[in-house]
């Protein structure tokens, strides 16, 4: 019999008034996968993640992780169950320091010092620049290096689900190319991610499996090297016919 998927949505839906943002979705993701899910502006992408992480209440369907029905459960008590999120637009905290930044990811965790030291330090070693600005300002700090600290800062809640939203939105190629092989270096640790991103080329490489949303509705679905061969695909997001 098949492993149940970690994260199981069905039939979602999610209303900003009378605008209907996410129309029942359906999707998946399993204990080691890397899952992605692309689209264009106002598909309804960031929506999804912040119906998984408990910032946007379910309309209609279900949310299932790890089997528990958490469609109408707090924010907070799904980071407690293992779903962490480095959102859009980063959201560091700013006249927090970087080390400072990293202790509140995990704050439920109840650590003694000398694991939460052992934590940081394992964030500093995925991330480098992190470790050269311990002590500086996370305002201070460049897009790029925020959009490190905001990753780092979800993995100190020791996620078994993480969800990235657009981790490469407004970065120059060098570091985007930097937070990808971040990426691939927790998918071979084995992290599962639930990947939001615009750059549907760099995202499908890394993916094992994606989804395509258009307006609110899931149109395509496979596998990261299936859906990067797809024309319908090459032609709308990876600038190829």
């Amino acid at each position: 019999m098949a492993e149940a998927p970690l994260l199981a949505i069905d039939g979602l839906e999610v209303r900003y008034g009378a605008v209907e943002a996410l129309k029942g979705i359906s999707l998946e993701v399993r204990t080691g996968e890397v899952v992605t899910l692309i689209g264009g502006n106002g598909a309804g992408k960031s929506t999804l993640m912040k119906a998984v992480s408990g910032l946007e209440p379910a309309s209609r369907g279900t949310i299932r992780f790890d089997g528990q029905d958490i469609t109408t459960l707090a924010g907070h008590r799904r980071v407690a169950l293992g779903i962490a999120q480095s959102p859009e637009g980063r959201q560091v905290f700013a006249d927090q320091s970087v080390r400072d930044n990293l202790v509140l990811g995990a704050y439920h965790r109840r650590l003694s010092t000398a694991d939460l030291d052992r934590d940081v330090d394992r964030q500093f070693a995925l991330f480098p620049k992190l470790a050269e600005r311990r002590a500086q300002m996370a305002g201070t700090l460049s897009g790029g290096e925020q959009q490190m600290l905001a990753i780092a800062r979800a993995l100190m809640a020791q996620p078994r689900l993480l969800l990235l939203d657009e981790p490469s939105l407004g970065l120059a190629p060098l570091i985007v190319r930097e937070i990808f092989a971040a990426i691939r270096a927790l998918k071979a640790q084995g992290v599962t991610i639930l990947l939001v991103e615009q750059m549907a080329n760099q995202a499908l490489a890394v993916a094992d499996r994606a989804y395509v949303l258009e307006t609110g509705r899931i149109t395509l679905a496979g596998t990261g090297s299936e859906l990067r061969r797809n024309p319908e695909v090459r032609a709308a997001y990876l600038g190829k016919v």
